[in-house]
C-alpha cells in the first residue's frame, strides 16, 4: 500500500524541553501567551504555524503530549503558533481552519476527523497560497505537503504479534478474537487493523467478531464490545485498537468475571493502559514517541513557515500512498515500540510518564517493584 523508509530522524529533532514558555492558552510567541490581536500583529515580522488538534476524548495523548510538545518546538525554532483542538466536532474543525487560513498562518498542519472534511480544509488552505501537514492521520484525497506519522501497519502487526504472544503464554494455541477497531473515518484505524488482523488469522486463530467504533468512542466502544462478547463468550483474547477501547473491553471482562483470563491490547502507553498491563489485564499497549513525532513535524513545518523549502524536503526520510488522491506523500514514518510489563519501564525512562502516576495503589506499588518500575 506503501512504500517507506524508516529511517532514524535524530537529524531532524527540535528541542522539546524548554515548557515554561509554553503556558496554557493556545496561541502564543516564542517568548509567551499573547492574544490575538498582538499576535496577528506581529505575523507579518515572524511566521506563524496553525496545528489544528482532533478531540481530547479518543486518547490524553492529544493535550497531554502533543499540544505542549509542539509548542515547545516551535517556540524554540522563534516562530509563533496557534494550537486549537477541534473536540471531535467536523463543524468545529472547519471554523478553526477557515480563522487560521483567514489570519494567514504560514503553514496549516491537521490531524483530521476524516478525509473528507480534511481534504476540504486543505484545498482550502491551498487556495489561499498555505501549505499544509498531515500530522499523525494521512488525509487520503487530500493535498498535504507532508505526512508525519509512526509505520501505522507496524503498530497493528506489534498489537497482534503482542497478543497472539500473551494468548499462547495461557496456553491457548487456536481459538475465537474479538478485534475491536477505531473509527472507521481514520485511516490509521484501518492500517492498524490491517496489521494485527494479518497476524493473528496468521497465527491460526479465528476472528469472532471484528467491528469498529464511531470516532474511537470509549463509552460507545464499551457497549459495542459488551454486545459482541455476550454473542461470543468463548474468546480467547481481543485485539482491541488502542488503551482506551481496551480499558472499555477490560470493564465489561472483569464484570463478567474473567478480566486477566482473557487479555486485551491498546496502544498509546497511557497511564491507565500502563496500569492495566502491570497488573496483568492488558497483553501489551504500543509506545509511539510523540516526542520524535512532535519534533519532526515541527522541524517540518519550521521549515516550510521559513520558506526553506530544501530543507523541509530533506527531512522527509519515506513516503507513503494516497491511493483516493492518486499521489505520493513524503514522509517521516516513526517506529513503535511494544510495552509489556516487563519494559513499562521504557516508556518511564524515556520521559512520557512517571513512577508516581504508575504505582498509585498498594497493588500498583507490588507490580511496580516486581517490574523494575521506578
Amino acid at each position: 500500500m506503501r512504500k517507506r523508509s524508516l529511517m532514524a530522524v535524530a537529524g531532524v529533532s527540535v528541542s522539546v524541553f524548554a515548557l515554561a514558555a509554553c503556558g496554557s492558552n493556545s496561541t502564543a510567541t516564542p517568548a509567551a501567551s499573547t492574544s490575538a490581536s498582538t499576535s496577528t500583529s506581529a505575523s507579518a515580522a515572524t511566521p506563524k504555524i496553525g496545528v489544528i488538534l482532533p478531540d481530547s476524548a479518543s486518547s490524553a495523548r492529544w493535550e497531554t503530549n502533543d499540544r505542549p510538545l509542539l509548542a515547545a518546538a516551535f517556540t524554540t525554532a522563534g516562530v509563533q503558533y496557534d494550537i486549537q483542538n477541534a473536540n471531535g466536532d467536523v463543524t468545529k474543525f472547519q471554523s478553526i481552519a477557515d480563522q487560521m487560513i483567514n489570519e494567514k498562518v504560514a503553514v496549516l498542519m491537521i490531524v483530521n476527523l476524516d478525509s473528507a472534511s480534511g481534504a476540504a480544509v486543505e484545498t482550502k488552505a491551498a487556495a489561499a497560497g498555505i501549505p499544509t501537514i498531515d500530522y499523525d492521520r494521512l488525509t487520503l484525497g487530500g493535498s498535504a505537503k507532508y505526512y508525519v506519522s509512526f509505520d501505522n501497519v507496524a503498530v497493528g502487526t506489534t498489537i497482534g504479534t503482542g497478543l497472539v504472544k500473551c494468548m499462547q503464554a495461557q496456553g491457548h494455541k487456536t481459538g475465537a478474537v474479538i478485534e475491536l477497531d477505531g473509527s472507521p473515518t481514520d485511516n490509521n484505524a484501518t492500517l492498524f487493523h490491517q496489521g494485527y488482523d494479518k497476524v493473528i488469522r496468521g497465527a491460526g486463530y479465528t476472528v469472532a467478531a471484528d467491528q469498529a467504533v464511531p470516532n474511537w468512542d470509549n463509552v460507545q466502544g464499551g457497549t459495542i464490545f459488551e454486545n459482541l462478547f455476550h454473542a461470543h463468550p468463548n474468546i480467547v483474547g481481543v485485539a482491541s485498537a488502542n488503551d482506551g477501547l481496551g480499558g472499555a473491553a477490560e470493564a465489561i471482562l472483569a464484570t463478567n468475571g474473567v478480566a486477566g483470563k482473557i487479555l486485551v491490547t491498546g496502544q498509546d502507553a497511557t497511564d491507565e493502559g500502563l496500569q492495566r498491563v502491570l497488573a496483568g489485564t492488558q497483553c501489551l499497549s504500543v509506545y509511539k514517541a510523540i516526542k520524535k513525532e512532535a519534533s519532526a513535524a515541527a522541524a517540518i513545518a519550521v521549515a516550510m513557515a521559513k520558506n526553506q523549502t530544501a530543507t523541509a524536503a530533506s527531512l522527509a526520510t519515506g513516503s507513503v500512498t494516497d491511493k483516493t488522491g492518486n499521489r505520493t506523500v513524503p514522509s517521516v514514518l516513526l517506529v513503535p515500540e511494544a510495552i509489556y510489563a516487563a519494559n513499562v519501564q521504557d516508556v518511564v525512562t524515556d520521559g512520557f510518564t512517571t513512577a508516581a502516576k504508575l504505582c498509585t495503589t498498594a497493588a500498583l506499588q507490588a507490580d511496580c517493584t516486581k517490574y523494575g518500575v521506578h
